[in-house]
């Protein structure tokens, strides 16, 4: 690698080479899995490059190419798969300044913006003109846009609109290719699709456009029922009904009994579900809520945002609550069969006490299921493995929280479009390489 040369190149630019944040920087949440630490924990960039314009990733992107230098861009490095981590060194980079929105249209909805955007100051910017954010992870706060599609999956609002690779959640990219002359593309929701999701590996984002929703003055509610199977199928009731609902957790009493208190007072004995629902859809919760035994214990607007948020207490911020007081937690993502009743109860049965039952409701591909992020106390590689058999072998679909390959971090297929898009925008093979399996390995499976 001529990095000396390729450092000069940049010598106008903001680059750090040495210091403590070149390694922060090099960085993510990756410690939530113990199988990542030990590969990634010594990963580091020869060099972090931030930049706040298109021209200047233009000129990172050039000079890497023509130097033959690996390059890896960063959002704002909340990802826990170590989808910004650089396994062969190089160039990081960080994308967290480029914070414009460079269009939105108050009529359809539609909002194109730089990948360095906060989801949360997109939603702040949103709300006064009546739209909102579809899509955002528990690290609504501090997450980028730019990360949220390079690295997300899914999230609040799932339940309504999807898993982020869903038809109709990206609309299109602008993109700069890594090539001694890079082009700066435009492409539409069909050509945007091979990069949804690809961390980064196929070329780099400098703005993004997505729908948006109406906004709504989501209402976050707090149920316990006195069993698990009670708040699951009350669950299952309130996502089937005619009703407003952007979020929907499940968490069982002993996994309650780690979180944090929304308000002043703990949490009661039992299971919970927590919701964002519209206003409107509150009497018919409440109504459902007491034919199925279950106590309504929390409920205050989401918005303005303050203090801990029902939000933070689902998705990944579950394991990281459990975390904050038990590092030795890790977790483990599945896709649960229907009925998922009997499927807990075996696990439950086969081995007792693993996991925490955290599970999120979702529609994917139209149809509505249960996702589970499910912490549990690590007991070594080999235990894990053969869990993750078992729970194939009763029909859930296990998605490797400890993998930093795009593939092992999905439903474990090689996506053609993703490999097509990596020929077509970074031939060389610099963008964030060892993270496209597909690209690797050479095999591609449609």
């Amino acid at each position: 690698m001529g990095l000396r040369d390729l450092r000069a190149e940049l010598s106008q630019l903001d680059v750090i080479d040495q210091g403590p944040l070149l390694q922060q920087l090099s960085h993510d949440q990756f410690s939530f899995s113990p199988s990542l630490v030990p590969r990634l924990q010594p990963c580091c960039a020869d060099l972090v490059v931030r930049v706040s314009s298109t021209a200047e990733v233009v000129q990172v992107a050039g000079a890497c190419a023509r130097h033959g230098v690996p390059l890896t861009p960063r959002g704002a490095g909340t990802g826990n798969y170590g989808q910004a981590v650089p396994l062969e060194g190089g160039v990081v980079l960080d994308t967290s300044a480029m914070q414009q929105v460079r269009q939105f249209d108050p009529l359809s909805g539609v909002l194109t913006a730089e990948p360095g955007c906060r989801l949360l100051e997109l939603d702040r910017y949103l709300q006064p003109q009546g739209w909102a954010l579809r899509l955002a992870p528990s690290t609504w706060r501090t997450a980028s846009l730019g990360g949220f599609i390079a690295g997300g999956s899914s999230g609040v609002g799932s339940v309504r609109w999807g898993l982020l690779r869903d038809p109709g959640n990206l609309l299109g990219l602008e993109v700069v290719t890594v090539e001694p002359e890079p082009r700066v593309l435009q492409l539409d929701a069909a050509a945007a699709r091979g990069l949804n999701h690809a961390y980064g590996s196929n070329g780099i984002f400098t703005a993004i456009t997505v729908p948006t929703a109406p906004w709504q003055d989501w209402q976050e509610v707090a149920l316990v029922a006195e069993s698990a199977a009670a708040a699951l199928a009350l669950g299952e009731q309130l996502t089937a009904a005619a009703l407003e609902i952007d979020g929907l957790c499940f968490l069982e009493r002993r996994l309650l009994e780690r979180m944090p208190a929304l308000g002043s007072s703990p949490w009661p004995s039992g299971d919970a579900l927590l919701l964002l629902a519209a206003p409107a859809a509150l009497p018919l919760i409440e109504t459902m809520a007491a034919a199925a035994g279950a106590e309504l214990c929390w409920q205050r607007p989401q918005w303005p945002p303050r203090g801990l948020l029902l939000r933070e207490l689902c998705w990944n911020h579950t394991t990281l609550q459990v975390r904050a007081n038990a590092p030795e937690f890790t977790y483990q993502l599945m896709l649960l069969p229907d009925p998922v009743g009997p499927f807990i109860e075996a696990i439950a049965e086969r081995w007792p006490g693993w996991v925490h039952w955290h599970l999120e409701r979702v529609r994917q591909g139209g149809r509505l299921r249960w996702v589970g992020l499910l912490p549990f106390h690590w007991r070594g590689e080999a235990a894990r493995a053969g869990r993750g058999g078992g729970v194939r072998a009763g029909g859930g679909v296990v998605v490797e929280a400890g993998a930093s390959a795009v593939e092992d971090g999905g439903l474990g297929v090689v996506d053609a479009d993703q490999v097509a898009a990596k020929r077509a925008y970074d031939p060389a093979g610099l963008c964030n390489p060892g993270k496209l399996r597909g690209w690797s390995s050479g095999a591609v499976e449609a």
